[in-house]
């Protein structure tokens, strides 16, 4: 690794539903409020982005992130306010555009929009869409998008999407180039479109060595050469908790991360999580559970071994409380991201 390299360090949030320190579930209006505490917080202890997904579930309470983001988006200094994805195939690209460049504008271009197919279905039903224009729908609109982020006049010819004939689209943003990215979570595919589209991309490693996406990795690098373009950035998210103790941490995280994917694997047909399971996740895989120094040193592991741009831990799994779920970002921000910049300086020593 290069010494001059910079890492961005980020968390990632799904808006679930959490229990206050009483021990009741929240409400929606609660737990949105809480969230835009966190960006706050987030902001304040040194975080470099934070990304909200959009979600259309009873457990989540975010299904606007950039409605959320903008109301945080002129009380926060320095932190990056992004999606973690916008359902681009869902979701009308001009508005889309729109809207970010709204936030951007508001928070004098902070805004980012990671762009995903989406690996939750649930907006397309709801927003009149046919599951069988799946890759059709986002081939589509992520070229239409693509067009919009030149930020001049444009005509386009649409089959899903409408036809536009010289037109122009306002707000333009603070920076006249809103930072845009892809969100996958696997499929080389994807990896090649954001290629060539020139997107940076951010990995979605919900399971597995890390180790398994130095291909994916390679191959984005590659197909970036093959279309005549630099190097760009990559990014990897993945779920964890941090507390005090490493058996605090693991409690935790059991019991809430087992039950976000116990429910989500209802409707995807996976089994429910084993303890087992679990803790080879937190051992092997993408996992980042435990106190500030070992979560930092299994993170700077990561992106030592995958060589990204940017981590992003995915916080707030389940029903943690507001108490944890704000200590552990103060840890995050305070303690783990420091740690993990020194262990990456020492490795570009040593190399």
């Amino acid at each position: 690794m290069a010494a001059k390299k910079e890492v961005l360090f980020g968390l990632d949030t799904f808006g679930d539903i959490p229990k206050d320190n009483t021990g009741k579930l929240m409400t929606y209006a609660g737990a949105l409020k809480q969230v835009v505490k966190e960006i706050e917080l987030a902001d304040a202890v040194g975080v470099d982005v934070v990304a909200l997904g959009e979600h259309h579930r009873e457990e989540f309470a975010i299904s606007s992130p950039e409605v959320v983001l903008a109301s945080v988006a002129t009380h926060t200094k320095r932190i990056k306010l992004a999606s973690g994805v916008t359902v681009l195939s869902s979701d009308d690209p001009v508005r889309v555009f729109e809207r970010f460049a709204t936030l951007d504008g508001l928070s004098d271009g902070r805004a980012q929009v990671i762009l995903g197919r989406g690996s939750f279905t649930e907006s397309f039903p709801l927003f009149g869409f046919d599951l069988k224009d799946y890759d059709a729908l986002f081939e589509e609109k992520i070229a239409l998008f693509s067009k919009l982020l030149e930020e001049k006049e444009f005509s386009w010819e649409g089959h899903f999407t409408q036809s536009l004939v010289n037109t122009n689209v306002f707000p333009k943003t603070a920076s006249s180039s809103l930072d845009t990215w892809v969100g996958v979570g696997g499929s080389p595919e994807s990896i090649i479109r954001a290629a060539r589209y020139q997107f940076p991309v951010m990995l979605a490693i919900i399971g597995g060595s890390p180790e398994n996406f130095k291909s994916y990795v390679a191959l984005y690098q590659q197909a970036l050469k093959k279309f005549g373009f630099p190097v760009n950035k990559v990014g990897m998210h993945s779920h964890g908790f941090i507390a005090d103790t490493q058996e605090e941490a693991v409690e935790i995280a059991w019991s809430n991360i087992k039950l976000s994917f116990d429910k989500i694997g209802v409707t995807r047909g996976w089994a429910p999580m084993s303890r087992e399971q679990f803790e080879n996740e937190m051992q092997y895989g993408s996992m980042y559970v435990g106190t500030p120094e070992v979560v930092a040193k299994k993170i700077a592991n990561s992106i030592i071994t995958l060589n990204v741009d940017r981590f992003d831990l995915v916080y707030g799994a389940g029903e943690q409380t507001t108490s944890a779920r704000e200590h552990m970002i103060k840890l995050y921000g305070e303690k783990v991201i420091p740690r993990v910049k020194a262990i990456l300086l020492e490795n570009s020593h040593e190399h």
